[in-house]
């Protein structure tokens, strides 16, 4: 990495790189917009998680209580249960949903039929545009008791009905299933463009000296694209404190709370229901921090062991 102090000549090197690369940069104005406005501008407001904030007052009027809300949340008799829950969906997640996108783009990779593949492709891009809130409805609509597809299927056997959603022990498989069908395509794209960079010539090599399409993608594919795998790793190591804030409100219910509720739930509940926003903003305030933590030592140890990073 390159510290050097800003001079003309880089300056002018920089100005040059802009205006070469102005159409890039005009496409990523609304980008831009978006995150200055939506992320960054927003950001002031987590100081309400150190007041004890009223509407009335605003968040500059209303009164300062320090740590307060922060020692409230360590003391909590749920925060061991939601710290609990929450690592554990995502520990989950990141072992069975993780790889599943990256199989998904090896193997859709191998496929050499251009309509199938194609189509492939585009049935399982779908499910990624399709709100939580709809997908809860399939979900319950096919793990129903009384009509349900699955039912049906345990019925020929002369099993069930059960009822999956209120079922402590199988809900957070049906979470870590239901994120890998919505999500496996769309974030297949990004390994199928590191796929497509690969130089062909390795894998003419290859067949040459007898390597099967099996031994090419272990041996080629995957070693090659192993840094876009440790990039994405890292980011989502980052959001192991996120768990899936949409996904679990749409699908949980009281009977599952002592394997469902995340830190993001219970903060959803304590603000907009209860409206303690200042310690809602804690809870989110104490992800967030954690979550930062995480990237930070993730790329640490990757950059030590692989010699791959975020920077």
């Amino acid at each position: 990495m390159n510290d050097s102090p800003v001079t003309p000549t880089r300056l002018r090197r920089f100005m040059k790189s802009c205006i070469k690369y102005r159409g890039l940069l005009i496409l990523m104005i609304p980008s831009i917009i978006w995150y200055v406005v939506f992320q960054y501008y927003t950001m002031y407001g987590v100081v309400i998680a150190f007041k004890d904030y009223r509407f009335l007052d605003g968040i500059w009027g209303s009164s300062w209580v320090g740590l307060e809300h922060f020692e409230r949340l360590f003391t909590n008799n749920q925060f061991f249960d939601l710290l609990e829950n929450t690592l554990m969906i995502s520990l989950y997640k990141l072992i069975f949903a993780f790889p599943a996108p990256i199989l998904f783009a090896l193997l859709l990779n191998e496929i050499r039929t251009g309509w199938f593949k194609k189509t492939v492709q585009t049935l399982t891009y779908l499910p990624h545009f399709i709100s939580w809130v709809v997908i809860a409805g399939l979900v319950h609509t096919i793990l129903s008791p009384t009509t349900g597809a699955v039912n049906a299927v345990l019925g020929w056997f002369g099993l069930g009905p059960y009822n999956f959603m209120m079922m402590p022990d199988m809900f957070r498989s049906i979470l870590v299933v239901s994120d890998i069908w919505k999500s496996v395509g769309w974030e297949s794209i990004i390994y199928l463009a590191a796929i497509a960079g690969v130089d062909q010539e390795m894998y003419e090599a290859a067949r040459m000296d007898g390597a099967s399409r099996f031994r090419q993608a272990v041996s080629i594919t995957l070693p090659c694209i192993l840094p876009v795998i440790v990039i994405m790793l890292i980011l989502q190591i980052g959001n192991i404190m996120e768990a899936g804030f949409g996904q679990i409100l749409n699908l949980y219910n009281p009977t599952v709370y002592s394997v469902a509720d995340i830190f993001d739930t219970y903060a959803y509940r304590v603000g907009l229901v209860d409206f303690d926003f200042s310690y809602a903003t804690a809870i989110s305030l104490f992800k967030n921090v954690v979550g930062l933590m995480l990237v930070l030592v993730a790329h640490r140890i990757s950059k030590r062991v692989s010699g791959q990073g975020i920077w």
